[in-house]
């Protein structure tokens, strides 16, 4: 397993969750992803895109001067197919 850092100190909202969903696709299932963020908002936007997403992520630091995610990339996506039947 390995962690790959990012630092989104100083970015505001919508660039964390922006910069961390483009990160993520390069990240290996199994593997972590570790942000850090300062921008309040984050702690609602990125729990937002991983329940997107299908991955894992837990805060693991919250404090007035920043906030650090982990992030685990699982092997789930969500199927946005339509699986309805074709008319005949």
């Amino acid at each position: 397993m390995t962690t790959t850092k990012l630092d989104l100190t100083g970015l505001k909202c919508p660039l964390p969750a922006l910069k961390t969903r483009k990160a993520l696709k390069s990240v290996t299932p199994g593997d972590f992803l570790e942000v850090h963020c300062t921008d309040p908002l984050s702690v609602i936007d990125i729990p937002n895109l991983i329940r997107e997403t299908g991955d894992k992520v837990e805060i693991t630091e919250r404090s007035d001067a920043r906030i650090v995610f982990l992030i685990e990339k699982t092997n789930g996506t969500i199927d946005k197919s339509n699986n309805a039947s074709p008319r005949t």
